[in-house]
């Protein structure tokens, strides 16, 4: 009898359930071209397509759309990928460096506009993302810091202000993965709910390091484990560097 492999049989760490998280995001999206940023969500995205998601459309980053294996599959012009965005043919996962309970994000600056204390990324492509295509978040360090009370400037636009501008067709936040767990959008009023916790994290750690009232079950589930195709797949052809630690520090 052959004995198992210590590839699917060594414990699943939190990096591997952040990239299950993430991977869930795109889940029955059909055919839609994955703008995954960071390395989890770059991982997750391709376990994705190669599991429960072979319809996505997998990109290098710059102007190619790519298979599995990396190789280049087709061009993707900057105005074809446009055209992808304003036709919501497209699921980001973003980053941010603050996020409010309604899923306001910023990415542009720490501080008062008129003289921040910390210049960031700037506002990029976030608002049109937000207005027109799905976008979810991942943040590889749950602190009050990230999750605040109200963002110093609003850069992706959350469910409130989009209501408040009456540009709620196509807006969407699926998911915001962090590594304490996963969330969503269906409290009240769209408010940010904790829709499950990584094993090895409790409802009370996600409380302390969150900087406003998150809408919370009386039963909060565990992230689901991974099959063990899935270690297969993350451990063996994914990411077999095992870069997705260097992201998610426990």
């Amino acid at each position: 009898m052959s004995t198992p492999s210590t590839t699917t049989t060594a414990a699943v760490t939190r990096a591997e359930y952040c990239v299950i998280a993430c991977a869930e995001a795109w889940r029955d999206n059909g055919e839609v071209l994955a703008s995954p940023m960071g390395l989890v969500p770059s991982f997750g995205a391709r376990l994705a397509k190669r599991t429960f998601s072979p319809d996505l459309l997998l990109t290098d980053g710059e102007a190619m759309l790519v298979g599995l294996d990396g190789s280049a599959e087709g061009w993707l012009p900057y105005r074809r990928h446009l055209t992808m965005v304003t036709g919501g043919r497209r699921h980001v996962m973003m980053g941010a460096s603050q996020i409010d309970r309604f899923g306001n994000q910023n990415i542009s600056c720490i501080g008062d506009w008129e003289q921040p204390a910390r210049q960031l990324l700037g506002v990029r492509g976030a608002p049109v993302n937000t207005l027109n295509n799905p976008v979810s978040y991942w943040i590889p360090k749950h602190s009050t810091r990230v999750f605040v009370e109200r963002v110093d400037m609003v850069s992706g636009v959350g469910y409130d202000r989009a209501e408040a501008a009456g540009v709620t067709r196509f807006h969407r936040l699926p998911r915001v993965v962090s590594d304490l767990g996963v969330f969503d959008f269906t409290g009240p009023g769209h408010a940010m709910r904790l829709a499950s916790v990584h094993p090895g994290v409790t409802v009370e750690q996600v409380r302390a390091a969150t900087g406003f009232e998150l809408a919370i079950a009386d039963d909060v589930p565990y992230t689901r484990e991974p099959t063990p195709e899935e270690l297969r797949l993350i451990r063996e052809v994914i990411d077999p560097k095992g870069l997705r630690d260097r992201e998610v520090r426990v």
